[in-house]
């Protein structure tokens, strides 16, 4: 049974409980006796009687000692939330706030801060009503004093206010409420069918195979088999700390050397990181690979304009196939013998994606949470989808294109800040499959501080909305099957990129703290607990080692439907800073096995004779001058913490709610109100992830 917190029992102990009888007598001689209970007169004489003056005092002591204890805790807690917000405070002078930058990106800040002027008028004018007992909160049927029990003028004005409520708001929030529960029951039903689709690939052991194995000796010398042409690019921008893994892993990928060719294509606009990146792809040409140096002098269209850049190159004609790798990306020397062979003799294939792994998902609660997110992302969403409908959004990296495919689709257009998945839906469009290997992993990094993870999130969810009233025309005249079609519009673009946000942001996070105010709109238990849990359950079901995080992620994954909310509506109408782009701040964290990896190649290397190629004293003087300046380069200062009024806001809206539900002796929707308040306040003090001075 919900638990409750009953106010009477605490402030009247000794309050009467029963049916008071009063028993009288014609005979004048006996006296009035009134009973409480039937089994008042029989009651035992309580012991405390009997105790001494040196024993209540003992007791006393105790209780005040509790008390104190108790009082000195919270003293304790408050100082050390004031002492924070100071310090935050304090930090943040003279930082731009990057997320208010124009009136319209205020817009959501000010609806907030009206819900939570509202919110507290309401709990204030609800405070005095309690104490002067106007209102039965234990009472769920709502009641309203008739005239004769009017009381002044306050009282009057209490009446009117439970008549507009009953009559007017709480069928406004009963619609809205009824609208977003039955979002979110089909999102849940569509996260429930993804489940078992993914339980029926494991049980069926389902998954993209190579017919033999194209690289054994045998086969090679005995078939005479040709390893196809193949790009390899690496887009960057001022990506400092994680340049030299990512082009040392790149640079070891087993491939023969005239036919493989690494692209560094570098956006950068400090030259001193220009110069690092210039000498370590000096380093390794000078090994023999196959790489080049590219550096745009306009720099449009972000990643998109710089990958459009380099496929128009007139070398790359002579290849067959593009691997994509982020800066971050660290891929397995066996990374290109084990996709693309998945192209022979299927020509209509176009993509193939590999599956991303973590060097820092257990870096802090940040990175853990993340990592919940992205393996259901990966193991259920994107090989349910590569199963059962050969079409997932392109990941942006790790994976291999056929140019071909990349070519008939339109190439890499600038009009979005989701190239990735612009690509990928053009080319489902024109009819070309894509495969998803969940058995080829590719090592990256997680953003570990909370102001990284959340620009990363705002162009995630802003860039499919712009995505969507761009590609809305094309889809509905392509020429796909109306099943595809619907696929596309109904679960790839509105349920999981549209819907998913709006119910979550709206019902958990403005229309729950209402409803303590308007009591006849309350939502069901089943909706704030129940069904939430086993979407949570299902989410980690791919990381089993997280559940014991599960109460953690479902209250982050609430917080950041603000973020998430905020970025659909600005991708979907344009607004704010939809078309910005910001590089996701890495930490360049990497595994040991790559570090004694890279030691032992580096080893390797100074053990060679000579150098593969012969170098100019230009060239040598260069490198020296390239050298100096990596050693004398620092390293760039970090962020301070910032201050997010959206969440702050929402997090004494979300406290000032659960006040009025504990006075209203409401269990779960209490305990629901007061922790997502509590983790409102601490991502919006930036309390998780990496911590920055």
């Amino acid at each position: 049974m919900t638990p409750r917190l009953d106010f009477p029992d605490w402030w009247g102990k000794d309050a009467r409980k029963g049916t008071p009888v009063v028993v009288t007598m014609e005979n004048p001689n006996y006296s009035v006796v009134e009973i409480d209970g039937p089994d008042s007169a029989f009651r035992p004489v309580e012991k405390s009687r009997g105790k001494n003056a040196k024993q209540v005092t003992w007791v006393l002591l105790l209780k005040a000692h509790r008390a104190v204890g108790c009082v000195a805790w919270l003293a304790t807690v408050l100082w050390a939330l004031l002492g924070t917000i100071n310090k935050r405070l304090i930090f943040r002078q003279g930082v731009a706030m990057d997320s208010e930058k124009t009136w319209k990106g205020k817009l959501l800040f000010r609806i907030i801060k009206v819900f939570l002027v509202s919110s507290l008028a309401i709990l204030a004018f609800e405070l005095v009503a309690y104490f002067k007992g106007w209102h039965y909160f234990q009472n769920p049927n709502l009641h309203i004093p008739r005239t004769p029990d009017l009381q002044g003028l306050l009282h009057m004005v209490y009446v009117a206010w439970l008549t507009f409520r009953a009559d007017y708001i709480a069928p406004l929030i009963q619609a809205l409420s009824k609208f977003c529960v039955a979002l979110f029951l089909i999102q849940s039903a569509d996260r429930m069918v993804l489940s078992l689709g993914c339980f029926w690939i494991k049980y069926k052991k389902i998954k993209p195979r190579i017919d033999g194995d194209p690289f054994k000796l045998d086969d090679v010398e005995g078939s005479g088999y040709e390893y196809p042409m193949v790009l390899v690019q690496i887009p960057m921008c001022n990506e400092r700390e994680v340049y030299e893994q990512s082009i040392s892993a790149v640079c070891q990928i087993d491939w023969p050397k005239d036919r493989l060719l690494i692209q560094v294509l570098d956006d950068s606009d400090d030259e001193s990181i220009q110069c690092l990146i210039k000498a370590e792809v000096y380093k390794w040409s000078q090994r023999g690979v196959n790489i080049i140096y590219r550096h745009r002098l306009v720099r449009t269209g972000y990643k998109a304009g710089n990958l459009k850049s380099a496929m128009s190159c007139d070398y790359v004609k002579s290849y067959e196939f593009v691997a994509i790798f982020d800066a971050d990306f660290q891929p397995n020397p066996d990374f290109l013998k084990q996709t693309v062979p998945h192209f022979k003799g299927d020509p209509d294939l176009g993509l193939v994606q590999a599956r991303w792994a973590y060097v820092n998902k257990d870096e802090n609660l940040l990175t853990r949470l993340q990592n919940i997110n992205l393996c259901f992302h990966f193991e259920v969403e994107q090989q349910v989808n590569g199963v059962f409908l050969n079409f997932f959004g392109f990941n942006g990296t790790a994976g291999v294109w056929r140019i071909k495919a990349l070519e008939d689709s339109g190439g890499w257009l600038e009009r979005t800040t989701v190239e990735d998945m612009d690509i990928a839906v053009r080319a489902h469009l024109n009819g070309w499959k894509f495969i998803y290997l969940n058995d080829v992993k590719v090592l990256c990094e997680l953003p570990e501080s909370y102001e990284a993870y959340r620009k990363q999130q705002h162009r995630w969810h802003s860039g499919p909305m712009q995505l969507f009233r761009l590609c809305l025309p094309a889809v509905i005249t392509s020429k796909i099957s109306i099943w595809k079609k619907a696929n596309l519009l109904l679960l790839f673009f509105l349920l999981r990129k549209l819907i998913l946000p709006f119910y979550s942001f709206t019902l958990f996070c403005i229309i729950l703290p209402l409803t303590m105010f308007v009591p006849e709109a309350e939502l069901p238990m089943w909706v704030i607990c129940y069904v939430p849990v086993c979407m949570s359950f299902l989410n980690i079901l791919p990381a089993p080692k997280s559940f014991p995080f599960i109460v953690p992620y479902l209250l982050f994954e609430n917080t950041m439907s603000v973020t998430k909310f905020n970025a659909m509506i600005s991708g979907l109408f344009q607004l704010g800073s939809s078309y910005e782009w910001i590089v996701t701040k890495k930490a360049g964290r990497a595994s040991e096995s790559d570090l004694l990896a890279i030691a032992e190649s580096d080893s390797k290397a100074v053990n060679q004779p000579l150098i593969h190629k012969v170098s100019s004293e230009s060239e040598l003087s260069e490198l020296n001058h390239l050298k100096e300046q990596k050693e004398s380069s620092s390293p760039p200062a970090k962020k301070i913490n910032k201050i997010y009024r959206k969440e702050l806001t929402l997090a004494f809206l979300l406290l000032t709610a659960s006040v009025r539900s504990l006075l209203a002796a409401q269990g779960v929707h209490f305990y629901f109100l007061l922790f997502q308040g509590v983790t409102f306040l601490l991502v919006g003090l930036d309390l998780i992830g990496e911590q920055m001075s």
